[in-house]
């Protein structure tokens, strides 16, 4: 591994992330906020300088391809520099006073968390909302899968950083060049975008709400510029419209390249796909009846919309609310709570475990009864019509012990800071797993504000941690990764 080399494509990672500030910058100058150029400028300025004092010390040098191990290491210090460099703004602007929670807030929205520290979100400038929002777009879909499609120079060393980054146990090229494949992911991911706020805007909405809103959604994100997020908006067209694109996000986005070639079977015979829309129709249904049998709502309709919209709104890991659910009725909670440890599909926008991961492991208990039944039968897991290899079977198990392990590690962190089983245990949950909000202390109507320092460094590291799927970071704290 050439460190030489992680840092030259770093350096231009950087210059990349540099472009991405201007924009707020002149939403700043659009809405005539007086000193909101220096927050964003400042930043800039130093992206620029390590680009230039990176490229001059590693000019001379023979540039080579990244390696398996260079991609891990490019892609863990790229999501922790872009949030160091971009909770800049908020820290320098004044939004933020604090620079422990300007980075615990631009980690969570890099990280599509939605986990907030904000107490008065509506009072803030719009350029340091719009950043704030701009952070979950890019981090949904990947900001290292951006860096490779609009720097083509990484050639087939590109897979490595897009295998490093990519949620899901497995990564799926849709074009020979990992190069092309990330430009069809994000031209699907602008179509959508494009959709979503022209259908948000149909529905009554400005231009700059429904942007950030979008940016939210499809990132399965969560930040709103509302304090009461979604809620705000009393209209079903609006809560509708956003259930319907969070659903989106939330399957693979490979499937919709395949819809669009043609490849109707594929798709439908996808086991995940199948077991992901399953799983929300159940859910839906058990919290519409709750709630309406609980009398939380008046009609089955309202009762059916707002369990909708919070099942999607958590088995995507997006976080918007519409309503307090932590003063739902027990059974709904649950529900919700299940919901938080499953997350979306591979490959697309949302966080947790991944549909894809449950079904396997379903499908492997399934196996193991049959075997007790049947010792001499052979027996196969089967998705999509093909064959498990036994390899991945592992690989998945093993996730889940860590994902399980930094779970509990994460809530004693949270515990000792005073904090309830409840709150301890979700802060674990929905951080890990890039949810946001959770229950107890951290419901969807608070916030993290009230953390100590350690604690919240210490959850914007498990942000990262969930959001690179465990072993891209946890790969560098081993001895054999830094031996040549």
């Amino acid at each position: 591994m050439r460190i030489s080399t992680v840092l030259n494509v770093f350096a231009t990672f950087l210059l990349i992330l540099s472009f991405f500030l201007l924009i707020p910058l002149f939403v700043g100058w659009y809405y005539n906020e007086s000193g909101h150029g220096i927050p964003f400028l400042i930043p800039i300025g130093i992206n620029v300088a390590v680009f230039l004092v990176i490229k001059g010390a590693t000019f001379r040098r023979e540039r080579k391809e990244l390696s398996a191990k260079g991609g891990f290491l490019f892609v863990t210090i790229t999501w922790f520099g872009a949030a160091a460099t971009g909770a800049l703004p908020l820290f320098l602007s004044g939004a933020v006073p604090s620079y422990t929670d300007a980075y615990f807030e631009i980690m969570s929205g890099f990280t599509t968390t939605g986990a907030s520290i904000l107490t008065s979100i509506e009072s803030l400038p719009h350029s340091i909302l719009f950043w704030r929002s701009l952070t979950h777009w890019l981090g949904g879909m990947g900001i290292v899968v951006l860096t490779v499609a609009i720097f083509p120079l990484l050639g087939t060393g590109g897979f490595q950083l897009v295998k490093a980054e990519a949620p899901g146990p497995s990564v799926d090229k849709v074009t020979p060049r990992i190069t092309s494949t990330a430009k069809i992911l994000w031209t699907i991911y602008l179509v959508f975008t494009l959709a979503e706020t022209l259908l948000l805007m149909a529905g009554g909405m400005n231009l700059f709400d429904s942007l950030t809103h979008t940016f939210g959604t499809l990132a399965t994100g969560g930040f709103s510029p509302k304090n009461a997020s979604v809620g705000y908006y009393q209209s079903a067209y609006i809560h509708n419209v956003i259930t319907v694109f969070m659903l989106l996000a939330g399957v693979n986005f490979i499937l919709y390249h395949r819809l669009i070639m043609g490849n109707l079977i594929s798709v439908r015979k996808n086991s995940e796909l199948k077991a992901y829309i399953g799983i929300f129709a159940v859910a839906v249904g058990i919290i519409a009846i709750n709630l309406f049998r609980s009398e939380i709502y008046d009609s089955f309709g309202k009762a059916l919309r707002f369990s909708g919209f919070q099942a999607a709104s958590i088995l995507t890991t997006t976080g918007y609310a519409t309503a307090d659910f932590d003063t739902w009725p027990a059974m709904s909670k649950i529900v919700l709570f299940v919901l938080m440890f499953i997350g979306g599909s591979s490959g697309s926008t949302g966080g947790g475990i991944k549909v894809v991961r449950i079904v396997t492991m379903f499908k492997l208990s399934v196996k193991e009864l049959k075997y007790l039944i049947h010792p001499r039968g052979v027996f196969n897991i089967q998705l999509n019509g093909s064959s498990v290899r036994n390899d991945i079977i592992h690989v998945i198990a093993g996730f889940l012990f860590l994902y399980l392990l930094m779970l509990l590690v994460t809530a004693m962190v949270v515990a000792s800071a005073g904090n309830d089983i409840v709150t301890s245990f979700s802060a674990a949950l929905v951080t890990l797993g890039n949810i946001g909000p959770g229950f107890g202390r951290i419901g969807p109507t608070l916030n993290y504000a009230y953390m100590p320092s350690y604690v919240k460094w210490f959850l914007s590291f498990i942000m990262a941690l969930g959001r690179l799927e465990l072993y891209t970071i946890l790969v560098l704290f081993t001895r054999r990764f830094w031996l040549r």
